[in-house]
């Protein structure tokens, strides 16, 4: 009896389990599906306006004198003194004495050549006498008519005239030649280098020294063609109402800036790189007439900034909002659109389109890794932060003009920048 109660209560036991669990299983509650709440991503945006954004045109340069000359001595002879100003980097004034030759062969020359002149004169006074007195012997003898020139020693007289005038000139020349023992400085500038010194014997055509003005500075700056778009006309404007240009360099140690003005180009395309020169001038850039912080020194290499042309009816636009595509996302009703655009220039962090945008269009700043037509995206305001340039306000620096007419997509694009600061949703939850 013991033995069968330890067989049928285990048995018992399974049994009652195994009825419950199916008790349990039968009343379960029915489950409910309910649909999957995918929520759109948030991306920042930034209503924008067309405006007049100005336009600076970058380039570099050395600063070289607009006048610059060999002087050369016009006589031979040693060199009796120089000027104390007649040294590399002197400051001259127009006609200012800078050399002075040995004068004395110059002067017996001078001497012997009034000489000449004298007696040609007095010989010149003897036949105008000798012509008069024919004349009045012939009215005396009563011939009439005209006497020849023989008669009358015309020819004589001519001769006589030919060597006064001769010797005049001998006299020019010698005063002349006695003049030019003094070498002075042929414009106002500043002394280059110097060729000879006290002591010296120079020939004719010998260089004395190089000199150039001071009274301007040019500047070479060459600029790509496709950025003369972006400046007003250069040929055939007065000097004083070309472009504007501001000029930057380091000197002594610190940040220097001259203003100039565009005053031509050298009308020609170099055919290698494409690139056209503008002539840069500064008046007075040694500030001897009025005072200057610091001297626009030739050799100096500057940085330019030429005031461009404003571009009409523009946006400007981070660069993050560029994909790499060439367009840009428009958000309308929530949902995402692309624009073609057309990008005509471009900095290290902005760009400027001028067309495919409409007043008002809201455009996505944020970066989307994954971007369908017609998605449903949660705008947001773009923030300051995001919208701060580093480049220059006026859209210069690192600016690169395209060729016009053609849209950014038909180039290789330009790649967003950074990511925006707010949770973007992943690849796999817009594919969901």
């Amino acid at each position: 009896m013991a033995d069968r109660k330890k067989i049928l209560v285990p048995l018992v036991v399974l049994t009652l389990g195994i009825l419950g669990a199916f008790g349990l299983v039968a009343s379960r509650p029915e489950v409910q599906k309910a649909a999957k709440e995918i929520l759109p991503p948030n991306v920042r945006v930034l209503e924008v306006q067309p405006q007049d954004i100005p336009v600076t045109v970058r380039s570099q340069g050395t600063v070289v004198p607009r006048t610059q000359v060999s002087l050369v001595s016009e006589v031979s002879g040693r060199i009796e003194r120089v000027a104390p100003v007649f040294e590399a980097g002197g400051f001259v004034r127009h006609g200012q004495h800078l050399v002075w030759l040995d004068q004395r062969d110059y002067q017996v020359n001078l001497a012997t050549q009034q000489a000449s002149l004298a007696q040609a004169q007095v010989l010149l006074e003897r036949e105008r006498a000798e012509a008069d007195l024919a004349r009045r012997e012939w009215d005396s003898l009563g011939r009439g008519g005209t006497p020849s020139p023989l008669v009358l020693r015309t020819p004589q007289m001519q001769e006589a005239q030919a060597r006064v005038d001769a010797a005049e000139a001998a006299v020019q020349r010698a005063e002349l030649d006695l003049e030019r023992t003094i070498i002075r400085a042929p414009f106002t500038g500043r002394i280059r280098s110097k060729e000879v010194d006290r002591g010296g014997f120079v020939n004719r055509g010998t260089p004395i020294a190089t000199i150039y003005s001071v009274d301007l500075a040019e500047i070479r700056l060459p600029i790509a063609d496709s950025e003369l778009a972006f400046l007003d006309g250069i040929e055939g404007r007065p000097r004083s109402q070309g472009p504007t240009v501001e000029l930057r360099a380091e000197y002594a140690g610190e940040h220097r800036m001259w203003q100039g003005t565009i005053v031509r180009s050298e009308g020609e395309i170099d055919q290698e790189t494409r690139m056209v020169t503008l002539i840069a001038a500064v008046n007075d850039p040694y500030g001897l007439n009025q005072p200057v912080a610091a001297p626009l020194g030739v050799g100096l290499f500057v940085n330019a900034e030429i005031e461009g042309k404003p571009i009409t009816n523009a946006y400007r636009l981070p660069r993050r909002a560029l994909r790499r595509d060439g367009q840009l996302l428009v958000t309308e009703d929530g949902r995402l659109h692309m624009r073609e655009v057309r990008v005509v220039r471009s900095g290290e962090d902005w760009v400027i389109v001028d067309r495919g945008l409409e007043p008002g269009d809201q455009v996505v700043v944020s970066k989307l890794d994954v971007a369908t037509e017609g998605m449903l995206v949660n705008p947001l305001p773009a923030d300051e932060e995001s919208l701060r340039f580093k480049s220059d306000e006026r859209f210069g620096a690192d600016a690169l003009a395209l060729e016009t007419g053609q849209a950014i997509g038909e180039t290789d694009g330009i790649a967003p920048a950074t990511e925006d600061e707010l949770p973007l949703a992943s690849a796999t939850d817009v594919d969901q």
